[in-house]
């Protein structure tokens, strides 16, 4: 008779990483997981990443290796197909712990033949991801110059439309208006020059007073 499965611990929307026997005491590395935990995946990345800590480091990578599981290492169902990849982008980190593991022992020589015990500690760290809800985006800060121009903006929309120009008028008006305008002032010219030279030919036939004509 088969041993049974172990019936899976996780959800189906759910995935987990794990690095075990690291070098790094686990108060540490509880410090730096406590500052991540409940985030999605990608604050939580940019948090570690300026975290100056070596602990940081590694949870980092467990991090990303959990990333990694949800795109390609997904368990199988009770048919045995695999289940469907999660969106990278809705991860959040849930759950987060830091396991005590084995510690290396050494000694420090003292005084008098003495030896202090030196420990060296490890840990085991374990991280669950899961698919929830696309993150709401973050709320934009009005600032009093934004303000102020966005009060600006409605003060000009409200404002009465300008009046028409005279230029607009003049520009818009009929074309036989002006044509008949045009012609009006060429026929005046055209009369007020054609009388001249025969007012100028009249005064010079007319004798000049006191004048006697002379007979030939």
């Amino acid at each position: 008779m088969g041993k049974s499965s172990k019936p899976r611990q996780l959800k189906d929307n759910q995935v987990r990483a794990t690095a075990r026997f690291v070098r790094v005491p686990p108060r540490k590395a509880r410090l730096v997981l406590d500052a991540v935990r409940g985030k999605y995946v990608s604050d939580a990345l940019a948090t570690l990443r300026f975290v100056p800590n070596f602990a940081a480091r590694a949870i980092e990578k467990v991090v990303r290796s959990a990333v990694a599981n949800a795109e390609n290492g997904r368990p199988y169902d009770d048919q045995g197909r695999a289940l469907p990849p999660l969106n990278t982008d809705n991860l959040k980190l849930v759950r987060g712990q830091v396991d005590e593991g084995p510690r290396i022992k050494r000694i420090q020589p003292r005084a008098q033949g003495r030896a202090y015990r030196i420990l060296k500690r490890m840990c085991h760290i374990s991280v669950v991801l899961e698919e929830t809800a696309p993150k709401p985006p973050k709320p934009r800060r009005v600032t009093a110059a934004r303000r102020a121009r966005a009060a600006g903006r409605v003060a000009t929309a409200t404002q009465a439309p300008a009046e028409v120009a005279p230029a607009a008028t003049v520009e818009q008006a009929p074309a036989a208006v002006v044509t008949e305008a045009t012609d009006e002032a060429v026929g005046t010219e055209t009369v007020t020059a054609a009388e001249q030279p025969a007012a100028n030919s009249t005064e010079a036939t007319e004798p000049a007073e006191g004048e006697t004509e002379q007979v030939g």
